[in-house]
């Protein structure tokens, strides 16, 4: 084997974001064996004024995370950290990496190690899997995660990225001999390290805690706090944070030069872990940048919620009276969804088979409770899986799925194929199989269980009044409970066309049967044609315009295909085989713009046309920023998705006058876009008691907030900001 062999990556070994380009590497130049150093590493490549987190965050961020999948006799050290550098952020400081920055982690081979066979004459490998998620920000936060894989030879040499690793290294603190110690002084913290080298003495030293929320981060040295040599010994005296939250007997803490005073070659940092004495003030209840002060009452019980579920107990039963209450809520929230604009193409669907089966009765209650079970049942499974994956952790609400690129682009696609059925291009009959004619022939209430799932999947991004309270309280009683309030939601959503079905005189005043039919099923297709016109709105919001242009072409291609099914003998053959290879080349190309990521637009605004902003992007930090300064703070939670979120911001919080009422009351408005997953949204809509948008809050310094209707009223808004 050469000396450099190169490493055999699979496709998963890069991951790219709009932020960072991250990238699982080996370093194993005496080959994988018991006993040889082998290192294996995360390189995140940052894009310029991002960056992510060493161990200790700082005032707020989070580290990255790995999680390894290995063969059996392997196993993972700790992550070798290198030095971080100090970010301020306005009146915070965090602690992490800009630029490119290598994670590396020991890999520890045993005898028990057992490599696998080589197929075909290859090159023996180890396969390695890890998981790993990251916080990546600038003046915004967003949360990512990747999936990676390589295949690390077993034989020769893998030294590929040799110079990588030995950067990494050269950024690792040395250990001292001397463990030093710390004392606690009151309100700060005096710290004395003996045993640094004699490049370090006289110098000024960065200071790095590995134990977060224990000193002010954003303290400035020479000015919050000071240091100074007494021959080689180094002191510090740096202040507490005011909001401190830990109390350690050991405190690691990492020293480091000055980027000024580090030489190649030379150690450029530190550790020591020093014993505490002296008697720490009393903690502080910690409040840290992620939450408000004024949610925080809120999230405390969440938190003793999270706390009951994670140690295996039940939480408790709400009184009967507020779980009827609840269930009465979500009932009269399914009723109102019918009046939302999502189900009307269903709707008008279902009004066309209603006069289809004019004067046979039994047909119509066998209809109606066909599409009632197809209505709760859609509920139920959607309910139920919402509650399980956030019990798995996700930060899911209603409507999760529509965050998803690739289920709006699937949505797209099949309103495109119902709207070309309604608009007479092709018939299910001559472009299905006939096995599945005859089966639907067999049982037409098929249709009507279908009708009431695909009415489920497209009312989710509405919601209706009454909707938000019963969801959000869903999520915090036990399972079956709130699969309860789900199935209220799907009976209240099915119950007019229920009740239409099982009343005669209703199925009477439509007209009898005749060519107004095709007229109104031709009309019909429109609706669903504006749907995937929105659809391919929403994709736009959340791959970019390269994915919804994308999109569009790929929906023209399908309804080619199927146009081109509807031809007789070998001309529908030729031209159908042109066609789905045509599409195959092109998704090929181009398809993966659909499922692209893109950075979030900025909020349009007329700053561009010289105006001064309206609406800023949402954060934590600015939410605590606003209130520190003592305005009140309006927030939009809104989804692109979100039918009603669309209407309030196009009318309401349009309006002349309750813009007006703002810029009088100096209302800080803030937007929180949550079209994609977003943890900090969802936990942020969790502690105000909603599980999906629109939700909008009213808040100012030293009171609870308001939470307001999802359909806003010009005059609740209005008395709302006069209350302040």
């Amino acid at each position: 084997m050469p000396a450099a062999a190169q490493l055999a990556s699979k496709p998963g070994a890069v991951v790219t974001t709009p932020h960072v380009r991250a990238e699982l590497i080996a370093h194993a130049p005496d080959g994988v064996a018991p006993g040889s150093p082998v290192w294996v590493g995360l390189q995140i490549t940052h894009q310029p004024e991002w960056h992510t987190y060493w161990k200790n965050a700082g005032d707020s961020g989070l580290p990255t995370e790995m999680t390894w999948t290995l063969p059996a006799g392997v196993s993972t050290g700790e992550i070798a950290w290198p030095v971080p550098e100090k970010i301020p952020v306005g009146s915070l400081a965090n602690y992490g990496y800009e630029n490119t920055v290598l994670l590396p982690v020991p890999l520890e081979v045993s005898s028990l190690y057992k490599p696998p066979m080589a197929l075909g004459g290859g090159t023996p490998a180890m396969d390695i899997q890890l998981k790993a998620s990251w916080l990546v920000c600038r003046k915004e936060c967003i949360p990512e995660e990747g999936s990676f894989s390589l295949s690390l030879p077993l034989q020769g040499s893998t030294a590929l990225h040799k110079a990588e690793f030995d950067t990494a290294q050269a950024g690792q603190p040395q250990p001292l001999a001397q463990a030093g110690a710390v004392q606690v002084d009151g309100h700060s913290l005096k710290v004395r390290l003996d045993g640094l080298p004699a490049a370090a003495q006289g110098k000024t030293l960065e200071f790095f805690p590995e134990t977060p929320e224990v000193i002010r981060t954003a303290a400035v040295s020479g000015k919050d706090w000071t240091q100074s040599w007494q021959g080689g010994t180094w002191t510090a005296t740096i202040p507490l944070a005011d909001q401190r939250s830990a109390s350690p007997n050991v405190m690691p803490l990492v020293v480091a030069l000055a980027p000024s005073d580090r030489q190649a070659g030379q150690p450029i940092a530190w550790r020591a872990e020093s014993p505490v004495t002296g008697a720490w003030p009393a903690a502080a209840v910690a409040q840290r940048a992620e939450v408000s002060s004024a949610l925080q009452a809120a999230l405390t019980a969440n938190a003793a919620n999270a706390a009951a579920k994670a140690g295996g107990a039940e939480l408790p039963a709400p009184s009967s009276t507020t779980f009827m209450a609840a269930l009465l809520g979500a009932l009269l929230g399914g009723l109102l969804l019918n009046l939302m604009p999502c189900v009307f193409p269903i709707l008008a669907i279902k009004v066309l088979g209603f006069a289809r089966q004019a004067g046979n009765d039994s047909a119509h209650r066998k209809a109606g409770l066909a599409y009632t079970g197809g209505v709760m049942l859609s509920f139920l499974a959607l309910g139920g899986a919402m509650l399980a994956l956030r019990a798995a952790g996700a930060g899911l609400g209603w409507g999760f799925q529509l965050q998803s690129p690739a289920v709006v682009a699937a949505l797209a696609a099949l309103f495109t194929l119902i709207g070309l059925n309604l608009a007479g291009v092709f018939e299910f009959g001559r472009a299905a199989p006939s096995s599945i004619c005859s089966a639907q022939a067999k049982h037409p209430l098929a249709n009507d269980f279908l009708s009431g799932v695909l009415a489920v999947v497209i009312a989710s991004p509405c919601t209706a009044p009454f909707m938000g309270a019963s969801l959000g309280f869903a999520i915090s009683l036990p399972a079956g409970q709130a699969l309860l309030l789900f199935a209220a939601l799907g009976f209240g959503l099915a119950l007019p066309y229920l009740a239409a079905s099982f009343v005669p005189a209703v199925a009477r005043l439509l007209p009898k049967p005749g060519p107004w039919m095709h007229t109104l099923r031709r009309l019909l297709a429109f609706p669903m044609f504006a749907t995937v016109a929105w659809l391919v709105w929403v994709l736009g919001q959340q791959s970019g315009i390269d994915g919804a242009g994308t999109l569009l072409a790929l929906l023209v291609c399908m309804a080619a295909i199927v146009w081109a099914l509807t031809l007789q003998g070998r001309t529908r053959i030729v031209i159908a085989a042109v066609m789905i290879a045509f599409t195959a080349v092109l998704t090929a190309a181009i398809g993966r713009n659909v499922l692209q990521v893109v950075e979030p637009a900025r909020l349009a605004s007329a700053a561009e046309a010289g105006q001064p902003q309206r609406w800023q992007p949402w954060s934590a930090e600015r939410v605590a920023e606003l209130s520190g300064a003592g305005r009140p703070v309006f927030i939009d939670f809104t989804a692109a998705w979100c039918v009603t979120c669309q209407y309030n911001k196009k009318s309401t919080l349009s309006d002349a006058q309750v813009l007006a009422d703002f810029d009088a009351k100096q209302v800080a408005m803030l937007r929180a876009d949550w079209t994609r997953r977003d943890p900090a949204i969802t936990a942020a809509l969790t502690a105000l008691g909603r599980s999906g948008v629109p939700v909008y809050v009213l808040q100012a310094p030293g009171k609870p907030p308001v939470v307001l209707t999802e359909i806003l009223g010009k005059d609740e808004v209005r008395a709302a900001i006069a209350a302040l």
